[in-house]
């Protein structure tokens, strides 16, 4: 005669195993599959397409008004300007997104 198996203490058991799984291996994000160079290189390459769309603004109104170094230098500044904004603006998302997942893990403990 086969004896029933004790329901509650399987889902215990099995609560407990759930549990020790979590503390050892890491949790995969989602949304973590960009590494750090690449948000490096995001970076870069927001600053420089700044400057470069500033330059090419400048050098085109210089070249209709025939003011060769006047815009070129508003608008590289300009671009340099709005490049470093765009790279702050990233870097407080980087930095929610490092908070969030920190509460998350701090409310799953």
């Amino acid at each position: 005669m086969a004896t029933e198996p004790d329901k509650e203490g399987l889902q215990a058991l099995n609560d407990r195993l759930d549990a020790l799984k979590r503390t050892q291996l890491p949790e995969a994000r989602a949304d973590e599959h960009y590494s750090q160079a690449h948000l490096g290189w995001r970076m870069v390459i927001e600053l420089v397409a700044g400057i470069l769309i500033g330059f090419g603004i400048g050098y085109g109104l210089d070249w209709l008004f025939g003011t060769l170094p006047l815009f070129l230098v508003l608008f590289i500044l300009v671009g340099l300007a709005a490049g470093i904004k765009t790279m702050m603006r990233t870097a407080k998302e980087i930095q929610d997104d490092q908070v969030a997942h920190a509460a998350r893990q701090k409310k799953d403990e």
